[in-house]
């Protein structure tokens, strides 16, 4: 279901789908410096085989609800649940999440971070393009992670793409490094009946041999235009016209995008809803050489709440909760379970989050609860990717209104992020101007994790 709610048309809601094929083969390399692109490339070449999944929970979770509750807070603060033992001593998550809590040796949570990113928007985007965003925009100024991550990774031998959205997240974006950064998007439903991912394999036989007679006419025209244009100038265009090509004609691809070749029982795991299966095809992806993967929480089947923006406005924060809960706990816990039994947990890093926290007092409208945007308290939860787990950073006051101890600035967790993937923090791409600009403007890795 999506449900839309009067702070989704203040803010602006999720961008609809597009179509990938013409993107990925006629997209232009963008504003950038080739001479640092080429190096960066180089060096990710020579990196780890390292992935990221991003679950990203749009709208902005509670933190009270979630990863720091606050169960000795007064009760126009604390709500209505209480908190849950993990697995580790000393650590509490809330009653919600019952299936995390069994867990928490896997996974470290990070309370303490915090921002001025005050609406959807510009809570994402300072949040993953390491540069503050105060102004409203439906696209960021400056390219996120995941992006940059896509322009680094991209290589001609590469049939998977490297950035795969499902679906992508919404107000994120390439900035100047143009519409090639952008990822591959699954925008349907994983868990629909005659789920498919368009542009990926060819049905038609008749279809498949045209193809291929286009594709030797074009090696006919590229010989020509090598004599006229110039070698280099054709070569530009090949890596992503040819991983176009591949996702349309590599049956391996289409293999890795079909969810159906996973057995029942993994897919019951997870979860028969569209939350559990995208994370399902996520692990799917990062096993079949995907790196950087983008699964936003929205739209769940039946209920209420499409999304977690938790206003009174738009509905009983407490009873939306509850009942998108189960489900969100059931596929996170599934998915760290099995990137942990494949072997995957150094390789694979998860993150989750949203755009900021929510209002710890809580909030009403026609004596109907709810809990409003809230950038001064973060809590995420970050997983694999070799940090150290069973433990929590930082903390927040009594009430969890700000931050306490250990601050910790959103460009700290990219850096981390960017040293998982081996990534320099240093690297600068030119914009429209052909100014230089750092991937980040400021960072320092969380030494608790590392």
């Amino acid at each position: 279901m999506s449900q839309k709610t009067n702070d989704s048309f203040a803010c602006g809601g999720p961008r609809s789908s597009r179509r990938e094929m013409l993107r990925l083969g006629l997209a232009g390399f963008g504003a950038l410096s080739m001479t640092d692109l080429l190096r960066a490339r180089a060096e990710a070449k020579g990196a780890p085989d390292t992935a990221i999944i991003l679950v990203w929970l749009h709208g902005g979770a509670s933190h009270l609800e979630t990863y720091d509750p606050k169960p000795e807070a007064p009760s126009e603060y604390r709500g209505p649940f209480g908190t849950i033992k993990t697995n580790v001593p000393g650590i509490e998550i809330s009653e919600l999440l019952p299936r995390q809590a069994k867990l928490a040796d896997k996974y470290a949570l990070i309370r303490s971070i915090a921002h001025r990113g005050f609406c959807h928007q510009q809570g994402l985007q300072t949040l993953l393009t390491g540069h503050q965003q105060l102004v409203l925009k439906q696209k960021p100024d400056h390219p996120d992670l995941f992006c940059i991550g896509n322009k680094i990774r991209q290589r001609p031998d590469q049939s998977m793409p490297p950035y795969v959205g499902i679906p992508p997240l919404p107000y994120g974006g390439a900035a100047y490094l143009g519409p090639s950064a952008e990822p591959f998007i699954v925008s349907g439903d994983p868990n629909a009946p005659k789920f498919s991912v368009p542009n990926i394999g060819l049905k038609d036989p008749k279809f498949e041999r045209r193809v291929h007679r286009r594709l030797a006419l074009r090696d006919s025209v590229d010989l020509m235009r090598r004599d006229l244009d110039g070698y280099a100038a054709v070569r530009a265009r090949d890596p992503l016209y040819e991983q176009a090509l591949s996702l349309l004609t590599d049956k391996r691809v289409a293999r890795a995008f079909d969810i159906t070749q996973e057995p029942d029982r993994m897919r019951d795991r997870y979860g028969r809803h569209r939350w559990g299966q995208q994370l399902l095809l996520a692990r799917r992806l990062v096993e079949n050489g995907v790196s950087l993967i983008t699964s936003s929480f929205f739209g769940i089947e039946k209920g209420m709440s499409s999304n977690w923006d938790d206003h009174a406005v738009n509905w009983d924060c407490f009873k939306a909760m509850k009942e998108r809960a189960p489900v969100f706990d059931q596929a996170v816990a599934a998915l760290i379970e099995d990137l942990h039994e494949r072997g995957l947990d150094k390789r694979v890093m998860v993150v989750v989050t949203g755009e900021f926290g929510r209002t710890p007092k809580i909030s009403y409208t026609k004596g109907r609860p709810g809990r409003d945007h809230w950038p001064r308290a973060l809590s995420l939860l970050i997983s694999g990717g070799g940090i150290k787990t069973g433990q929590v950073i930082g903390a927040t006051t009594p009430t969890g209104e700000d931050v306490d101890e250990r601050l910790i600035h959103p460009n700290d967790l990219l850096a981390t992020m960017y040293r998982h993937l081996g990534i320099d923090t240093h690297l600068q791409f030119k914009n429209h101007k052909g100014q230089p600009i750092p991937i980040l403007d400021r960072s320092a890795v969380i030494e608790e994790l590392v």
